[in-house]
């Protein structure tokens, strides 16, 4: 079951994707507490990072020295990566990530994310120097290639394994498709046996039932969980608990999940502050309600109300009488 991540393991193989304005410290903490085996930072633009005020980079990365926890950077240059991946792991990173997967247009229009795809060669050099910059395990995260005539990711794979990378996640799909379709889970088996590392399955794995299934298509070590566990921090531990064995995790319902929901939203408030947690925070609030099945008015209600004490006071009816197959 473990996957061997250099000196390090991964357990159980299930991992929580770098989801940008989702994957802060309060959601990897709390995905943590129900049990995954590696969490992954929202991305960080190295030339961003670099520059960034004085105390702005510790506040994007901290937590970074929580031992399962993975940061990923991204960038078009291979000097500010390797010193972004110096730096980050100055901070306590366990594991450094290579973003060459993001498809948004503000990320490939600078030739960064899964842009970098059309360019093997200039990835290669962005893999080499931050591989040789720092001393923990580098993973790369690509997609199956820019498009349907350049899927390149089992070369790319093959290449970055020479260059000295530990792990590799394919999310199956490529960049032109963004997030339309369904995920290709047996193209992904062309990249494992293109390689000797070990490979994670990642896109439209919301379930043990969905893991189990890309699992058997990719023939891939692990699985990887992104907007699946929006809403659902738990479902990480209960893929593991199915496929693995792992002790199967104890899924809040009713008001034990307000608890779990209003905690969330005040490590939210706390990580932020009122005013930027508050509206930070309405995304996980709004996946909260979808699965509860929130009465409309009362959502909306939540949702705009600009006061953290009376959204404190509206979750618990919002929550406690969430059906359990929703929770």
């Amino acid at each position: 079951m473990p996957l061997p991540l250099g000196p390090k393991e991964i357990t159980p193989p299930v991992l929580l994707a770098p989801l940008a304005g989702i994957t802060d410290l309060p959601f990897r903490n709390l995905v943590s507490r129900f049990g995954a085996g590696l969490v992954v930072s929202e991305m960080i633009a190295s030339g961003e990072f670099l520059t960034a005020r004085p105390g702005t980079r510790e506040k994007a990365e901290l937590g970074a020295q929580i031992e399962n926890t993975s940061v990923q950077i991204a960038g078009r240059e291979p000097e500010p990566m390797a010193e972004a991946a110096r730096q980050v792991v100055d901070m306590g990173a366990k594991v450094v990530d290579i973003n060459m997967g993001c498809p948004a247009k503000k990320v490939t229009g600078g030739w960064s994310g899964s842009a970098l795809m059309q360019v093997p060669d200039h990835a290669l050099r962005l893999i080499e120097a931050v591989v040789n910059a720092v001393d923990v395990p580098v993973t790369l995260k690509t997609r199956l290639g820019w498009d349907d005539s350049a899927r390149n990711a089992a070369d790319l794979a093959k290449r970055a394994e020479g260059a000295g990378v530990r792990m590799v996640v394919i999310h199956g799909r490529t960049r032109c498709q963004f997030y339309k379709g369904h995920a290709d889970w047996a193209a992904i088996a062309e990249v494992k046996q293109a390689v000797n590392v070990p490979v994670v399955a990642n896109g439209d794995i919301i379930d043990a039932a969905t893991a189990r299934q890309a699992l058997d298509l990719s023939g891939a070590d692990g699985v990887m969980v992104g907007r699946g566990a929006q809403g659902a921090p738990w479902v990480l531990a209960e893929i593991a608990a199915e496929l693995y064995g792992t002790p199967a995790p104890d899924i809040p319902t009713g008001s034990a999940l307000a608890d779990m929901v209003c905690a969330h939203y005040e490590a939210m408030l706390d990580f932020y502050g009122a005013t930027l947690g508050n509206r930070v925070a309405r995304k996980h609030l709004g996946w909260y309600m979808d699965r509860a099945e929130t009465a409309a008015p009362l959502r909306q209600q939540i949702l705009t109300e600009k006061t953290p004490a009376q959204v404190l006071r509206l979750l618990p009816e919002a929550l406690a009488t969430a059906p359990t197959e929703a929770a």
